[in-house]
C-alpha cells in the first residue's frame, strides 16, 4: 500500500469554523472528551472533502482511519450542524426588505439519487412513483432556491419528491 498527501482546496478558516460548530454540537449532547474516533477538526475534513470531491464514504472513512459506518455517522453529523446554521425563509425574506431589494429569485432543481422510493396515487387514480419526476425522467428529490438579483444564495428548501412539480413545491414552502 502507499500513502500520499492531499491539498483539500477549502480555505482554513472554513474548516476551523465547521470543527467549531462539531465541537459546540459535541458539547451539547454531552460527548466526553476525547471518547470520539476523530476530533472536530478531523471530522470537519471529513464532511467538506465529501462536499468538495464527492468521494465515496469508505474512501473517506478508510483516510481518516475509521470505519465505514462511523464515517457515515459522523458525515451525517456534520451535514446536520450545518443545516442548522441556515436560516428559515421568513428570516431571509424579512432581511431582505429591510436590505431594500425590490426582488428575488426563485428557482427549482431536481437532485438526481437513486437510493429512493415509494409510490402514492395520482390525481387521475393511478399509483405512481413519488420520487420520479416526469419533466426530468429521472428519480429524485426536488429542491427550491432562492438568491439575490446579484447570484448569492438566500435559502434552499428541504427536499420535496421528484413528483412534485417546481411551483407547488414554492408554494408549500
Amino acid at each position: 500500500m502507499v500513502t500520499y498527501a492531499a491539498v483539500l482546496d477549502v480555505p482554513r478558516h472554513v474548516v476551523e469554523f465547521l470543527a467549531r460548530l462539531l465541537a459546540g454540537h459535541r458539547r451539547r449532547i454531552g460527548t466526553p472528551k476525547g471518547s470520539r474516533a476523530l476530533g472536530p477538526f478531523r471530522q470537519a475534513v471529513l464532511v467538506l472533502r465529501w462536499f468538495r470531491e464527492r468521494s465515496c464514504v469508505h474512501c473517506l472513512a478508510r483516510d481518516a482511519g475509521i470505519s465505514q459506518a462511523t464515517g457515515y455517522r459522523y458525515l451525517h453529523e456534520g451535514i446536520d450542524v450545518l443545516a442548522e446554521q441556515a436560516p428559515d425563509l421568513h428570516r431571509v425574506l424579512a432581511e431582505c426588505r429591510k436590505r431594500g431589494m425590490n426582488h428575488l429569485v426563485l428557482d427549482g432543481t431536481l437532485i438526481e439519487s437513486d437510493r429512493v422510493a415509494g409510490t402514492h396515487m395520482s390525481a387521475a387514480g393511478k399509483e405512481v412513483d413519488t420520487w420520479y419526476s416526469a419533466k426530468h425522467k429521472a428519480f429524485g428529490a426536488n429542491v427550491q432556491f432562492l438568491s439575490a438579483p446579484n447570484g448569492t444564495p438566500l435559502w434552499v428548501s428541504e427536499a420535496e419528491p421528484g413528483s412534485v412539480p417546481d411551483i407547488t413545491a414554492a408554494r408549500m414552502h
